[in-house]
């Protein structure tokens, strides 16, 4: 939907709105049970009231009070007020009333309370509308600022990975290892799907863990006679929706872990099972040396990202535990997930 639809529908329903209200309030105000014909004079009066409502609504409120600019608001609303008591009081009882209601001015209180109810009424409602309206403007603001803000951390997901794993495939392709036509293999399939297949805000849960596995399986030729890596999956089915590219990170951390600091007895342990609630559990444990540069590795652009995404993802949904003991370094993730609408 363009921005001027938008802007039209809008103002298609305020109109509506607008003069159903006005209905309603002009039958309150001319019905009375002594005298059911409805008078002249309240037509008019009304007529009076609604159109200074209308200067207020559509000219004072946006112009001045909605900017701040206060006194000059209550200024022009006094003169306002005043004149439509006096056109009242001047012209309507002068004609309709000339020998009652026109011989004496009853006083300020008694024309205000005589005038202001009505059109509190119609500006109040007014007031009301485009509070409610500011509210809508405010939440699609946030939307869209936690959606572009989503799409920015997954933006450096890929180039993130994507360095990484070229600095691998130069290297065996250096030492023309027989596994560099693997690895590009691997590599194209997981790009594929990071670039491609994952470009929903949520994707499949059985996909994301083809991807995951993938995923590790490329990043496992690292390893080669230096260790072993793990990989198992438990009840993942269809019917539920997981946030792409998010368990992927914790892998990669595992494998930087383990393979910057040792240069053998390396183990990388991943574990994802889901359960009868729909809560996906996460496990990934690897080996890594205290006396290297593995603070750095955990603090990372792609642990910070994951964190944040997680936050703007699921939140009240997750719950997160990193661990680091006795050369071990932890992950546990609880997701619930959500479910794939038929």
């Amino acid at each position: 939907m363009t921005i001027n639809s938008k802007f039209n529908n809008s103002t298609t329903k305020e109109i509506i709105f607008q003069v159903l209200l006005h209905i309603v309030v002009f039958l309150f105000f001319t019905f009375d049970r002594n005298e059911p014909e409805i008078e002249g004079f309240k037509v008019l009066a009304f007529l009076n009231y609604a159109i200074g409502a209308f200067v207020i609504n559509y000219l004072l409120l946006p112009k001045y009070y909605y900017r701040k600019r206060y006194l000059q608001f209550f200024l022009f609303l006094i003169l306002l007020i005043s004149a439509i008591i006096s056109f009242e009081e001047l012209v309507l009882e002068q004609i309709f009333y000339p020998n009652t209601r026109a011989v004496y001015f009853p006083g300020v209180v008694y024309s205000l309370l005589d005038v202001m109810p009505v059109i509190l009424i119609l500006v109040g409602f007014k007031f009301a509308w485009d509070a409610s309206k500011k509210q809508l403007e405010v939440e699609e603001l946030r939307t869209s600022v936690k959606e572009s803000e989503l799409l920015f951390l997954k933006s450096q997901i890929n180039p993130h990975f994507l360095f990484n794993n070229l600095n691998n495939l130069y290297s065996y392709a250096i030492e023309e290892s027989s596994k560099t036509p693997s690895i590009i293999l691997e590599l194209s399939a997981v790009l594929r799907y990071m670039l491609y297949d994952c470009k929903e805000k949520y994707v499949a849960l059985p996909k994301e863990m083809e991807h995951l596995k993938n995923f590790t399986q490329l990043n496992e030729m690292q390893i080669e006679e230096r260790g072993s890596v793990n990989f198992k999956t438990e009840h993942i089915k269809s019917g539920y929706l997981i946030a792409p590219l998010i368990l992927s990170v914790f892998i990669e951390n595992a494998f930087k872990h383990s393979t910057a600091s040792q240069s053998h007895g390396i183990f990388i342990d991943v574990n994802v099972s889901l359960d009868e609630k729909g809560v996906l559990n996460f496990e990934c444990r690897n080996s890594f040396l205290k006396l290297s540069n593995t603070q750095s590795i955990s603090n990372g652009i792609g642990l910070q990202n994951v964190k944040k995404r997680l936050e703007l993802l699921y939140p009240n949904a997750h719950k997160l535990h990193i661990q680091k003991e006795q050369h071990i370094y932890y992950v546990h993730l609880k997701l619930q997930l959500i479910q794939a609408s038929l």
